[in-house]
């Protein structure tokens, strides 16, 4: 008789382990993908990811900063700049060009005397209206200032940062020296810019560069102002080089009235044009009347916000329109018949300054401007009871309506829109 042995099934003793594994398993997946979802990296990273919505390339990312409107009264920021023996004549004309509603920076370069540049700190310092309103900046660094080098451009490009990191909202920057002096008061120039759109940049320029390719463009300089602390000339190279492809050349006067936006590309220069033309120019002969120029008309952002004049007026040799003449009395009717708000040059003849202060400004000496927000009627209150705190009370003369026909014939001539840097 055969007898099954039945033998005893053995205990699975892996199956237990095995479903605790596969749930903590399942369990970890889970904890992370809900992790996934909360963790704000995770969603930085997802959210980062290019889509057909968001440029690929960082610059067209980057906006224009907005301007203003202009129902708004304008600020003006202003470069005052001077070499040695000027300091008397750049605090004139800072008098002349004062108003509480606009920024200032002077600057003195390093050429000058120790005694001159301390002389202007020293009354900028103590000019009690400077004070009370705080819009005047000294540059205490000086730079040294090579003329027709690139330093110019540099100093001018420090200036501009200062105005855009202290000077709050203003709307242009001009460049001046202790050499200019206004035609029409402060008061003029924000009445008639008010209706002026924003973002309009005052510029003489051109790129019919002519004898100047020759003479400035291919040549090669150097501007001991980058390394000396001793002024001398600029020095030649005796190779030459072409006229760039990259960009177009522009040329044109070394003094402008620049928009707020132009000014913060030429700083930030988000697609690197500007830092690419400064490096050019930096050996080109007399690179303030190229810079600002060539880089507005190859920029697609500002070359349609061009205005082809200067501001000025200025007697010049001619040709080559190279040196202006130093202005004298006899040239008084032409600048008022000019119809500009400043003019240059002007030396140590005070005749025809004299005359522009009673004249044009109504300027008393070695005092402000007349103008609602600075009221000395009574003699016994302070400087800062004298100060009327609405300076927007603006107090236009025949100034304006000189500009408003300077500007109002520019803008509104028929072919303007076809002006733009050609």
């Amino acid at each position: 008789m055969e007898i099954n042995i039945i033998k005893p099934l053995r205990k699975k003793t892996w199956f237990l382990p095995l479903i605790l594994t596969s749930s903590l398993i399942l369990i970890i997946f889970s904890l992370i993908f809900t992790s996934k979802q909360n963790n704000p990296f995770h969603q930085t990273y997802l959210k980062s990811k290019p889509n057909n919505q968001i440029p690929f390339f960082v610059e067209s990312k980057i906006k224009i900063s907005p301007t203003r409107p202009i129902s708004s009264i304008p600020k003006i920021a202003y470069l005052i700049s001077g070499s040695s023996g000027d300091v008397n004549s750049l605090k004139r004309t800072l008098k002349a060009l004062y108003h509480p509603l606009n920024q200032y920076v002077v600057h003195l370069d390093l050429e000058s005397p120790v005694e001159e540049r301390l002389e202007l700190n020293e009354f900028v310092s103590n000019e009690n209206v400077f004070n009370e309103v705080g819009n005047v900046r000294v540059i205490s660094r000086s730079n040294l200032v090579t003329y027709r080098g690139p330093t110019m451009v540099t100093n001018t490009l420090h200036a501009a940062a200062i105005l855009l990191k202290e000077g709050g909202d203003w709307d242009w920057f001009i460049n001046l020296s202790a050499s200019d002096y206004p035609l029409v008061t402060q008061d003029d120039m924000l009445h008639t810019f008010s209706t002026v759109p924003r973002d309009l940049n005052f510029i003489e320029h051109t790129s019919d560069i002519g004898w100047k390719e020759h003479q400035r463009a291919k040549p090669v300089i150097i501007d001991p102002g980058l390394y000396s602390l001793k002024k001398s000339d600029v020095f030649w190279v005796s190779q030459k080089r072409s006229v760039p492809t990259a960009y177009k050349l522009f040329t044109g006067s070394a003094w402008m009235m620049l928009s707020r936006p132009f000014i913060e590309y030429c700083l930030w220069g988000w697609d690197n044009l500007p830092r690419v033309v400064l490096m050019y120019y930096a050996n080109f002969l007399s690179s303030p009347e190229g810079y600002f120029h060539t880089v507005i008309c190859n920029a697609e952002e500002f070359k349609n916000t061009t205005v082809n004049h200067d501001l000025h007026f200025i007697s010049w040799d001619n040709p080559p329109k190279q040196h202006p003449h130093f202005l004298n009395i006899n040239d008084y009717d032409r600048m008022v018949e000019s119809h500009a708000p400043f003019a240059r040059k002007f030396g140590a003849d005070t005749e025809l300054l004299d005359k522009i202060d009673v004249e044009l400004l109504g300027r008393e000496p070695d005092g402000f401007v007349a103008g609602n927000w600075f009221d000395r009627s009574d003699t016994n209150r302070t400087i800062a009871e004298s100060l009327v705190r609405n300076a927007t009370q603006l107090k236009p003369g025949p100034g304006a309506e000189r500009i408003k026909n300077l500007i109002g014939g520019m803008l509104s001539d028929k072919d303007f829109h076809m002006k733009h840097c050609i």
